[in-house]
């Protein structure tokens, strides 16, 4: 008798989900012109979401052997921090296959790192006109690019609403994508699209996506084949979440292929990269410094506020409202 009350919360638990995958099936699901058309405003990259944020990113490489077992294996942790205006996030390599790196590494990395953000703080300074333009140029070719591929994306694809699933906690509208054959797309990303069948899972309320598989329907080629080829098969898998209840960025992301590099011998591989310690940077945007930080504050944590507080200045001095766009 005691042991069937023990299982009635996890009887009324399992109750409960029924229900709540019921109700949510009963809905009717959202009009996918206008679903499609919320979310494309949110179809951001990730690299300018997180401009306010740093975390820890732990990237295992794997050799696999004919029967998937792993073969060889390394791993490596970084603390990745926002990039200077223009440039990619700066990866700080902090740990190597279980193993601290080593002090004079670490003050290696921070003084090339204090050199960069010192170079573009005294351009700043000594000419803020033509470092803002440069900054802005950079901006607006990253900002054009970036919707170029954000357009490609409907071009390649046939995009089919298949339901309404449950993802990490989420209610969301899943979505299939199909590649055109006769498609044309207008950047590098969207050729590489063709090659690639899609599911995606959005948030029903945020419109952000949270899940997505793609999978290669045929060869991939890099470089006329030369640098790289993709086999057919190829598998990547990319997850977010909602941090602070405020915003989306990634937690984890997966690729298993069988890939052949500089025409030698193909490897079957995989790689697994977990983004965690998400913590929001103490800055204010226009006004150009991090919030009173303590003295004992690490040599990284003022290459950090350097950093941002040149990124903000570069923000303020932004048309309105194109941080956003």
């Amino acid at each position: 008798m005691v042991k069937a009350y023990t299982r009635l919360p996890v009887i009324f638990g399992l109750a409960a989900l029924v229900v709540a995958t019921l109700a949510a099936q009963d809905r009717p699901l959202p009009d996918q012109e206008a679903f499609l058309k919320e979310t494309r405003k949110h179809l951001q990259t990730d690299s300018s979401v997180q401009q306010s944020y740093m975390y820890v990113e732990t990237q295992r490489m794997q050799k696999l052997d004919k029967d998937g077992r792993i073969a060889e294996e390394s791993i490596k942790v970084y603390e990745s921090y926002p990039g200077l205006p223009g440039q990619p996030r700066w990866e700080r390599l902090i740990s190597e296959d279980g193993k601290p790196v080593a002090a004079n590494k670490l003050a290696d990395q921070d003084s090339d790192r204090t050199k960069k953000a010192t170079s573009m703080a005294k351009r700043l300074e000594n000419d803020p006109g033509k470092e803002r333009a440069r900054q802005q140029r950079d901006w607006d070719e990253a900002h054009h690019e970036r919707s170029e591929a954000v357009d490609d994306l409907y071009v390649v694809y046939a995009i089919h609403m298949t339901g309404r699933e449950r993802v990490e906690g989420h209610d969301t509208i899943a979505f299939t994508l199909t590649p055109r054959p006769d498609s044309k797309p207008k950047t590098r990303e969207g050729d590489l699209m063709k090659h690639f069948g899609v599911k995606a899972w959005i948030s029903e309320t945020d419109h952000e996506l949270v899940r997505l598989e793609a999978e290669a329907i045929d060869n991939v080629a890099f470089g006329l084949g030369v640098l790289a080829r993709i086999h057919k098969g190829a598998q990547f898998s990319f997850l977010r979440r909602k941090i602070n209840g405020e915003i989306w960025l990634p937690v984890k992301s997966e690729a298993t292929l069988n890939a052949k590099v500089l025409m030698l011998k193909g490897y079957n591989l995989k790689e697994v990269s977990e983004y965690s310690e998400h913590k929001a940077l103490a800055w204010t945007p226009c006004i150009g410094h991090a919030s009173s930080v303590s003295p004992r504050a690490s040599l990284r944590d003022s290459i950090s506020r350097r950093t941002r507080s040149i990124s903000a200045r570069f923000a303020c001095e932004m048309p309105h409202g194109a941080a956003s766009a």
